[in-house]
């Protein structure tokens, strides 16, 4: 098993051999590797630079490993960092003192090559399954909230929506028997001409209907949310399914619509979608949605980031994000290609 590049080991000993002979053995397995001799140093570099795992010496001058490995469970930042010590000790005691303080395993020394790798890659392996399936937890309960949100604003808005053509319907007869009330009955009281000039009422009979229709203009655009919402969250969709990409971008682009808009600083974002007749997709629709999600957000970034720096220099165009999608001529993938005109990546990004 291959470490990850990004592994940064922290060595946490202040015996000169040891530290060497660690780091030989860490940089020639592809490890980045950070040192620290005394406690300070080790709790200030584990707070800051964050390492995937703390080889930690028990022996040290001053505060002792055990103590160290207090600091580090008790500091929020770095608990979940698994720490290994490092000991001749072999009295059991020690390492169960050493375990219970959240230690997750011991190398003993003299050091060996074997085993140092083996209980590394062991550790780094369990907490990529743990931070894995943390995330999915979170993502399973943003699913669930988002549905959840979408299911209780649906049932208020299917209500507005319903009862809005009935209270247009009542309306309209309404103004109609005024205007009868009017025709008929024009100077019969008094008060009824005086109230309507008071009212503004040729007014309110022209602009009700307009204000009837702007509201079912506003439930719809609240459903269409609801229903974006609800096939991004894809919480029914938990496994491998055939879906309709472009329902999924679509979806996407509404959630992110806000941030499409124009804004003080910038005109508003163009997407030119550019689909092609595809067929139904197996896939994990709610990863996928969250793909599109990811990368559209960035492509939003890249356009905003010349405008939120002030550095107008670098912009071209209006700001625009394109979207193709096209079955393979061999007839077996569908390809997914979205662009931006934003500033790109620089060398060392790429």
């Amino acid at each position: 098993m291959l470490p990850l590049q990004q592994n940064t080991i922290l060595i946490v000993d202040d015996i000169p051999t040891n530290i060497k002979i660690l780091i030989d053995i860490l940089h020639h397995s592809g490890f980045q590797v950070s040192v620290a001799k005394n406690a300070e140093s080790a709790l200030l570099k584990a707070q800051e630079t964050l390492p995937e795992l703390i080889l930690l010496d028990v022996i040290m001058p001053g505060i002792d490993g055990f103590e160290i490995c207090r600091r580090l469970k008790d500091n929020p930042k770095t608990k979940r960092i698994p720490v290994i010590f490092m000991t001749a000790l072999s009295d059991v005691v020690d390492k169960v003192k050493g375990l219970q303080l959240g230690a997750v395993d011991y190398i003993t020394k003299p050091i060996q090559h074997e085993e140092v790798l083996a209980r590394i890659n062991v550790h780094l392996e369990l907490r990529r399954t743990q931070l894995k399936l943390v995330q999915q937890e979170k993502m399973s309960s943003l699913g669930q909230l988002v549905a959840g949100v979408a299911h209780e604003i649906n049932n208020p808005v299917n209500f507005i929506e319903g009862n809005l053509h009935y209270a247009a319907q009542y309306i309209e007869k309404l103004l109609k028997l005024l205007e009868l009330y009017e025709v008929q009955a024009p100077d019969s009281i008094e008060k009824i001409p005086a109230y309507s000039e008071e009212i503004e009422l040729e007014f309110i009979k022209k602009d009700l209907p307009k204000v009837l229709s702007s509201m079912a203009v506003g439930t719809n655009r609240i459903q269409e949310i609801v229903r974006s919402l609800r096939i991004f969250s894809r919480l029914d969709e938990a496994k491998c399914k055939a879906v309709n990409l472009h329902d999924g971008i679509d979806s996407t682009l509404m959630l992110l619509g806000s941030r499409l808009k124009a804004t003080q600083k910038r005109p508003e974002i163009e997407v030119v979608k550019e689909y092609g007749n595809l067929p139904l997709v197996e896939c994990y629709a709610g990863q996928i949605n969250q793909v599109f999600m990811n990368i559209l957000a960035n492509a939003i970034d890249a356009i905003e980031e010349p405008f939120a720096n002030n550095d107008l220099s670098l912009v071209k165009d209006k700001g625009q994000i394109r979207i193709a999608t096209v079955v393979t001529p061999e007839k077996k993938n569908v390809l997914i290609r979205i662009a931006d005109n934003g500033i790109g990546m620089s060398e060392n990004v790429k």
